[in-house]
């Protein structure tokens, strides 16, 4: 039996799996006086939707804010700066949004090499550059030695929301096709593998990228025929396709075959003991799509060079009370994918 205190943080609370779920839901949620029982389609998305007052010129607004720890600060494809900006995008990206600005607070410990906190702004700034979004304002403070690894970046980001993207989980239908728009679990492995040292045959790289020109096409070509996007990062593929299944009460199959890998990536889970349908990616889309859009949207997605592995790797079931996500394996078996519980690979992201 595996002890838990309950009673304190723990480092799976930051996991975005289950413990991640239980510590809003019955922690922040209720204490911050939010409404836990509300049916909003939108609840606990990427971004929340902000209508504008009554008389205001344009749409919705998105807006989003997420932290950033990752350590190492640099690793193969990526770095904390990049990975701020590009996560942030991503957030707004995923809701539909097309991203206006964003902000960009640092924690510095003190000890830091300036050259290395330059080196990460480049790094935001030129990302930020190339997904066509500025970096409007901030904020920076200095800790003790010891008080934080190198550095923490917090990032908010608002976006205008596209008048066609009706996204949420109250549109997803039975028969709809889930589409990925690559291999998974680059980015946690690259991070794990530097961090511990391990040497693969050929290098892999965080898949670490901005979405949003990909997403933005998607909106355009087919509109409410895109019921859901979400970018699969801490839990993984595995959290997200459980994450819809229990907010869309439909059961989810996803085919193994179907689903593209690494060759890299693949070895290094295994090494590591790890399941690469529960590691963090910072580059890839999954999309929920009326089934008679799907290899319209893969043919989209390939246009890109980030998403030229794009695939339809799983299907929506039926309506379920309790519902359930099965993998059709390689050898035709099937196996049930869960929510992963806590942290695997702590401080990915």
């Amino acid at each position: 039996m595996v002890f838990m205190d309950t009673k304190h943080i723990q480092l799976a609370h930051g996991g975005g799996g289950q413990l991640t779920a239980e510590l809003i839901e019955q922690v922040v949620l209720p204490t911050l006086g939010a409404d836990v029982s509300a049916q909003d389609p939108q609840a606990l998305t990427d971004a929340a939707y902000l209508a504008l007052p009554e008389g205001a010129a344009g749409g919705r607004l998105a807006l989003t804010t997420d932290s950033y720890v990752v350590q190492p600060l640099e690793f193969p494809g990526a770095d904390i700066g990049k990975l701020a900006v590009c996560g942030t995008v991503n957030d707004l990206a995923v809701s539909g949004a097309v991203p206006l600005g964003m902000t960009l607070a640092l924690v510095l410990e003190e000890g830091l090499e300036i050259e290395v906190l330059r080196r990460m702004l480049q790094s935001a700034a030129k990302a930020a550059k190339a997904a066509g979004v500025r970096v409007v304002t901030g904020d920076t403070k200095v800790v003790e030695r010891g008080g934080v690894a190198g550095m923490i970046i917090n990032t908010a980001g608002v976006g205008v929301v596209s008048p066609r993207a009706k996204l949420g989980f109250a549109g997803i239908r039975t028969g709809d096709r889930i589409v990925l728009s690559g291999a998974l679990g680059e980015h946690g492995l690259a991070v794990m593998c530097q961090r511990k040292g391990l040497a693969m045959r050929a290098e892999l790289a965080s898949d670490c990228a901005s979405l949003n020109a990909l997403c933005r096409d998607l909106i355009d070509a087919l509109g409410e025929s895109v019921r859901f996007m979400r970018d699969p990062t801490r839990g993984g593929l595995a959290a997200t396709v459980v994450d819809v299944a229990q907010s869309s009460r439909h059961d989810v199959e996803l085919d193994e075959p179907a689903i593209p890998v690494n060759r890299t990536a693949r070895a290094a889970s295994e090494m590591l003991g790890l399941d690469l349908l529960t590691v963090a990616n910072e580059g890839k889309l999954v999309a929920i799509m009326a089934s008679e859009v799907a290899d319209q949207a893969v043919a989209i997605m390939r246009k890109h060079e980030i998403a030229s592995r794009a695939a339809v790797v799983g299907t929506i079931g039926q309506k379920n009370s309790d519902p359930l996500v099965e993998l059709i394996t390689d050898i035709g078996g099937r196996r049930v994918v869960q929510m992963p519980y806590g942290e695997e690979l702590p401080r990915i992201c």
